[in-house]
């Protein structure tokens, strides 16, 4: 009897798909060269619940380009995961004769000296002059496709580390993805939402700890303005913690934002959850009497009955071989304290 292919039938995830499950598997081999094919076998059967499902031709349109741009995404970063990259933001109308065009400029050309590679929006304004200092071989460009305004800079443009978008949305998610420090220069209503998106996700742990620098010149109120603004109106209204402004800080010279960007990451390497515990690997095991110190400090942000304990890498941690010769700590944190895990972050460091 002849299938009517004109009605849908149940797919699953995790339950067996019978004739369906084997052509996923054939069009695997045919295209060859696939890697996790449980998970490549999830997003095909995505595409197809999709298709069942989405009457909207809009609803697929979104879903389509969406998983075609974080596809180029991961290609285009990919060869440069095992380097340090500095997300820039600021305004795309920043002029190349004010001093914080040239300031950002220099702080771009900083960051490349000392090995870094700079992510920015591609456009012009503060984006070009850090991608300036950078250079075209240290610098991505991630752009937006906009009516007005943001046109790919020159030094970006056509390089093999440029993306153009065309949903907010993944643009963000490559930044942020992507990045081991945030930089905010003066700028519109673009660079206050890239403000609030990194900390909130930093405040909420849907980003690990990084860097977050505020620039400006020394005579600059921005920053200064909008600190205020946080302290009288949403932290008086107990909306936020007072340990949150320890998730960014205030910098006003080029020397001292390079050098709070490397101090994080002096002994501190990365994070991993493992089941109940929060293991921070470290470049250089802690000193003598460093585990007491922590566990004194920062008994407050531990689960009840936690504790903080120096140790090898835990069982689940075999996938990820490059980081077996580092050092660990192994904290039971609660995780909802992020300002003050930065904090222990800042101790380990200066230890």
């Amino acid at each position: 009897m002849e299938k009517d292919k004109t009605k849908a039938r149940p797919l699953s995830f995790t339950q067996p798909n019978e004739g369906v499950d084997e052509l996923v598997e054939k069009l695997m081999d045919e295209a060859g060269g696939m890697q996790h094919r449980a998970l490549v076998r999830e997003m095909i059967l995505t595409a197809l619940k999709a298709g069942q499902e989405s009457r909207s031709v809009l609803d697929l349109k979104l879903m389509n380009t969406t998983l075609k741009e974080m596809r180029f995404t991961a290609k285009v970063f990919g060869p440069y995961r095992h380097v340090r990259k500095v997300a820039v933001f600021g305004s795309a109308r920043t002029p190349a004769h004010e001093p914080i065009y040239a300031m950002a400029r220099d702080f771009g050309r900083r960051l490349a000296q000392e090995g870094f590679m700079v992510i920015t929006g591609g456009g012009p304004g503060i984006m070009q002059a850090a991608n300036e200092g950078a250079g075209p071989e240290h610098s991505f460009g991630v752009n937006i496709r906009l009516p007005f305004e943001q046109t790919t800079n020159p030094v970006v443009n056509q390089t093999p580390r440029s993306i153009t978008y065309k949903y907010f949305f993944n643009r963000k998610v490559a930044f942020l993805k992507e990045t081991d420090a945030v930089a905010l220069f003066p700028g519109g209503f673009g660079t206050l939402d890239e403000a609030m998106e990194t900390l909130t996700l930093v405040q909420t742990g849907k980003h690990n700890p990084m860097p977050v620098v505020l620039l400006e010149e020394p005579e600059s109120t921005y920053w200064l303005r909008w600190i205020r603004f946080l302290e009288e109106e949403v932290l008086s209204r107990g909306l936020v913690s007072p340990d949150d402004f320890h998730l960014f800080r205030r910098i006003v010279s080029v020397d001292d934002a390079v050098h709070e960007i490397r101090r994080f990451y002096r002994r501190y390497h990365s994070l991993r959850y493992v089941k109940d515990s929060l293991i921070l690997r470290l470049t250089e095991p802690l000193p003598e009497g460093a585990e007491e110190r922590l566990r004194r400090e920062f008994q407050d942000i531990l689960r009840p009955g936690g504790t903080i304990r120096l140790g090898p890498p835990h069982e689940d941690e075999k996938d990820e071989p490059d980081t077996a010769g580092l050092a660990r700590v192994h904290v039971d944190f609660n995780r909802r304290d992020f300002g003050r895990l930065r904090q222990l972050i800042d101790v380990v460091n200066e230890i």
